[in-house]
């Protein structure tokens, strides 16, 4: 009868609507579960999850996993890795065990805006309870990924923490920071688990279309594609309007690299931050460039070829955004201008151009261990402004202009055969247009097709070698740049209107 009893008054207090619970959940759900009421039990697992917030989330996952809530558990682990920073500055932070500290701090799936978080969370723990806790920082500092702090941070934060200095084990997590820093061309050989990006789980991929132009204008706008939803918005503005410009992304932010502005070809660089949707000055390139080819590589964005102004430029410059500076590279063996560069199996390749003469089938590889270049096999075409990217261990090369018209044929080149084969070709001709991969895809953006500039998209699908229409852009873009970022949360939080030049490219 006090079984009856009990199961009566557990049913009556959920009533009918599940969502109102004039009894704890926390006290009816192990009631729930003591007498096999799955529906009530379900129900407290329901509102639970609605009631996610930074201040209880980890006493909702401790709760989940005391009653073996297994989707309860892993929503609310996942909410804690997705809002980490603002988890990290609760009280249910600060009494974690230590085992629990270390498990979240050392996940690949920590979504933070920067490194710089992670350390700021692990002295704050740290110095809740200094006296029983010091003695755990060089467990904890080995999960922080130091290598991807600034500089500055890592001399005016790190090195001066008395909790670090205290340690020789951190001594030596400090030195490999460092010396990652002082030797970029080494960080394929330095490279391990402390210098692996952070890639917040439940992410979506997100293709940007930066800048570009079209008949008598050059666009500072931009938009960008979500996957997800397969529609376009438009985000901040640049600060300044670039065609003919080199887009890249690095970590959690796009780089806009040189260009054209309608008066003058550019050394300037901004970068798009998609948490705060705003643009910000970067260090300047040592170079003005139009018509180059970027690409990242270890963390580091490279510029190569282009035009600044007066000449085809063959030089190339990298520029490291933990130190904020950039640095000549050896020069290429070609003049290239209308250039585009990839990375493939920890080497850039510049693939095609325009030499000031001729429109160019060569193309040359650079290993950064060793500061050179070198030719590979030639192309099938001739290319300059084509679209380049790397799709599962084989780079691509679509379109382009062979000097006599606008191009709708793609190859491919095999690393390990050094050869080039033809692919289906685009449904499209485009010269200026920008090619990227995402989500096992090619996606071919914009361009020109020889009498005017495009918005159409079209898609290529290894597995079919078949080339689809995708969604279009609000703009036509010409001479665009075009890059991919994983973002937990978008569109950004405001829509600015289109913003254009009267400038003809």
């Amino acid at each position: 009868m006090v079984g009856l009893s009990l199961r009566a008054a557990v049913v009556e207090a959920v009533g009918c609507s599940p969502s109102r619970f004039p009894v704890c959940p926390q006290t009816l759900l192990p009631a729930a579960s003591l007498l096999q009421l799955n529906g009530v039990r379900d129900a407290c697992c329901k509102f639970l999850l609605s009631q996610l917030d930074p201040s209880n989330c980890l006493g909702i996952r401790g709760f989940a996993d005391t009653h073996s809530c297994s989707d309860l558990l892993k929503s609310a682990h996942k909410y804690v890795l997705q809002h980490f920073v603002e988890v990290s500055k609760t009280e249910e932070f600060m009494l974690l065990p230590l085992k629990q500290v270390l498990d979240l701090i050392s996940s690949d799936s920590l979504n933070v805006p920067s490194e710089e978080e992670v350390y700021r969370a692990v002295l704050s723990w740290v110095k809740h309870d200094v006296d029983s806790r010091r003695q755990h920082v060089p467990r904890l500092m080995k999960c922080v990924r130091l290598p991807l702090l600034s500089r500055d941070f890592l001399m005016s934060n790190v090195d001066t923490e008395l909790l670090v200095r205290h340690h020789s084990e951190c001594k030596d997590l400090l030195i490999e920071a460092l010396k990652y820093h002082l030797m970029p061309e080494q960080r394929g050989v330095l490279g391990n688990s402390r210098t692996r990006p952070r890639r917040c789980e439940g992410a979506s991929t997100v293709l940007f279309a930066v800048g570009g132009g079209s008949l008598f204008a050059i666009h500072g706008d931009c938009e960008a594609y979500d996957t997800r939803t397969d529609r376009w918005h438009m985000v901040a503005s640049m600060s300044t309007r670039r065609a003919r410009v080199g887009v890249a992304a690095i970590g959690n932010k796009l780089y806009a690299v040189g260009g054209y502005d309608g008066t003058s070809d550019l050394a300037t660089v901004e970068s798009y931050d998609p948490v705060t949707n705003s643009w910000q000055p970067e260090v300047s390139m040592g170079t003005r460039r139009s018509c180059l080819g970027v690409a990242v590589l270890h963390g580091l964005l490279y510029a190569a070829g282009g035009y600044d102004g007066a000449s085809c430029l063959n030089s190339a410059e990298r520029y490291d955004p933990l130190t904020g500076t950039w640095t000549s590279i050896a020069a290429m063996s070609t003049r290239r201008r209308y250039v585009r560069v990839a990375t493939l199996d920890g080497n850039l390749y510049a693939v095609g151009g325009y030499d000031s003469s001729s429109h160019l089938a060569t193309v040359e590889k650079f290993e950064p261990q060793v500061n050179t270049w070198t030719p590979i096999a030639n192309m099938l075409s001739r290319r300059s402004s084509a679209g380049v990217a790397v799709l599962e261990g084989m780079l691509y090369v679509a379109g382009g202009n062979d000097g006599t018209s606008c191009l709708n044929s793609v190859e491919r080149y095999n690393p390990k055969t050094n050869t080039w084969e033809s692919v289906a070709p685009m449904n499209i001709r485009r010269s200026t247009h920008d090619l990227v991969a995402m989500d096992g895809w090619l996606y071919a953006v914009g361009g020109n097709d020889g009498s005017s500039s495009l918005n159409s998209i079209e898609k290529y699908n290894p597995r079919t070698n078949k080339w689809v229409a995708a969604s279009c852009m609000f703009t036509r873009r010409s001479s665009v740049g075009v890059a991919v970022l994983e973002l937990l949360n978008f569109p950004p939080p405001s829509s600015p209107t289109l913003s254009v030049s009267s400038t003809s490219l």
